[in-house]
């Protein structure tokens, strides 16, 4: 029977098995050996790799390129899942999952586990059951995501860095290779080693063409927050009701502080975080 959609201009290939009721967009490639499994969506423009497997209930956004051996859509690593469960991956657009990539669905009825518009996961990286990734965000090779994390737009992760399930990492972060991060990460801010926050994010800030007063406000708030001991969420509401803050950004840096139930990193025992010139 044919595959909705395939009469588009594309190319299956004849070694891939794809469910006849896979929802296809125009120009779609699909490689040797390939597994689209009954109920994905594939939008138009996408590319699966030999061997790549997209299992049911994923939807992947226009121009989404799957790597060899990818698997997008698994079920949770998690023993009380119940594989009848109807739930599922949605990928934007312009998405890039490099080989061997795998990224798991939710654990709850009709709902997602989401990668953002314009996101590029390298080779090896994983993806747990219900995390939320940003647009832009990139994961490079062998990054490991544990269930339940959200990452915020922006954000750039080094190979082999580790997140605790429920972790939350705020828009811009940055987070150094083979980190292993178990309480949440602010926006904007850079972190390494063991949940240590080691500074501002301001080329990161730079590139993304921030005005100078906001990066002078996020750097105030990030000194009120960090600039001495206690509790980091005490500090940040302080300084919300302190004085008005112009800029979304430094609010929004401020306002992170009040959500969450991990913690938030701390800066290194030798000294303070450095909020950067």
């Amino acid at each position: 029977m044919p595959v909705s959609g395939r009469e588009t201009t594309g190319a299956v290939h004849a070694t891939a098995v794809v469910h006849h009721a896979v929802r296809m967009g125009g120009r779609v490639v699909i490689g040797p050996y390939a597994v689209v499994e009954d109920g994905v969506d594939l939008g138009d423009g996408v590319v699966l790799a030999a061997h790549a497997v997209v299992r049911s209930g994923t939807v992947l956004g226009a121009g989404t390129s799957v790597g060899e051996h990818a698997v997008i859509g698994g079920w949770p690593q998690d023993l009380k899942f119940d594989p009848r469960t109807p739930s599922g991956v949605q990928v934007g657009v312009g998405v890039t999952l490099r080989e061997g990539v795998t990224v798991n669905r939710a654990t709850s009825e009709g709902a997602f586990t989401e990668i953002g518009d314009g996101a590029f996961l390298m080779a090896g990286a994983h993806v747990g059951h219900d995390c939320v990734l940003g647009s832009n965000v990139i994961l490079a090779n062998n990054v490991m995501v544990a269930g339940l994390v959200h990452i915020g737009d922006f954000v750039f992760v080094g190979g082999g860095a580790a997140f605790h399930q429920g972790a939350r990492v705020g828009e811009g972060a940055m987070v150094s290779g083979l980190s292993r991060m178990s309480r949440d990460v602010p926006p904007f801010t850079m972190v390494a080693e063991r949940d240590e926050v080691v500074g501002l994010n301001l080329v990161g800030m730079r590139r993304r063409g921030f005005v100078r007063d906001a990066v002078r406000e996020i750097k105030e708030a990030y000194r009120r927050v960090y600039g001495g001991a206690g509790s980091r969420r005490a500090r940040a509401a302080e300084a919300l009701d302190a004085r008005p803050w112009l800029s979304a950004e430094a609010r929004g840096f401020l306002e992170f502080f009040a959500e969450g139930k991990r913690g938030f990193v701390q800066p290194r025992k030798h000294g303070e975080a450095d909020a950067g010139e």
